[in-house]
């Protein structure tokens, strides 16, 4: 298994939870890990929608690690973009908004790792030797 291939089963790892977390019951966990009301239909069908997004990269992360040196380059690419498009909202969700719970501001420290971790990969992993279009 490469290096890429690891990297991309991790992410899934942590993003699964993250995801069930959001959605799978928002009327419990998000009150209790960051004060949000989510009895309001229009708030649990956001998480919800959230959820459902994160679990789809997920199976298609999985599908780069399990698949072709080509899909796991594409899985790869989409792990970067998805990551550092969070951490982004983030960054300006605390410049306009200020700081956020803890647990937010790690998750942010995290996307940005993962995004960096990506690149390295995406440079120096399997794709250099076998030359994937």
């Amino acid at each position: 298994m490469t290096h890429t291939q690891k990297f991309l089963l991790m992410a899934v790892l942590g993003l699964i939870p993250i995801a069930l977390m959001y959605g799978l019951v928002p009327s419990i966990t998000l009150p209790f890990l960051f004060d949000i009301d989510a009895s309001p239909t229009n708030v649990s069908h956001i998480f919800r929608a959230v959820m459902g997004l994160y679990l789809a990269l997920a199976v298609y992360w999985l599908m780069g690690a399990f698949g072709t040196p080509k899909m796991a380059r594409s899985a790869l690419q989409s792990l970067i973009v998805f990551m550092w498009g969070l951490g982004l909202g983030r960054v300006i969700s605390m410049v306009v908004d200020g700081i956020p719970n803890g647990l937010l501001v790690v998750y942010l420290l995290l996307e940005i790792g993962f995004g960096v971790v990506g690149i390295v990969l995406l440079q120096k992993d399997d794709f250099k030797t076998k030359r994937v279009a």
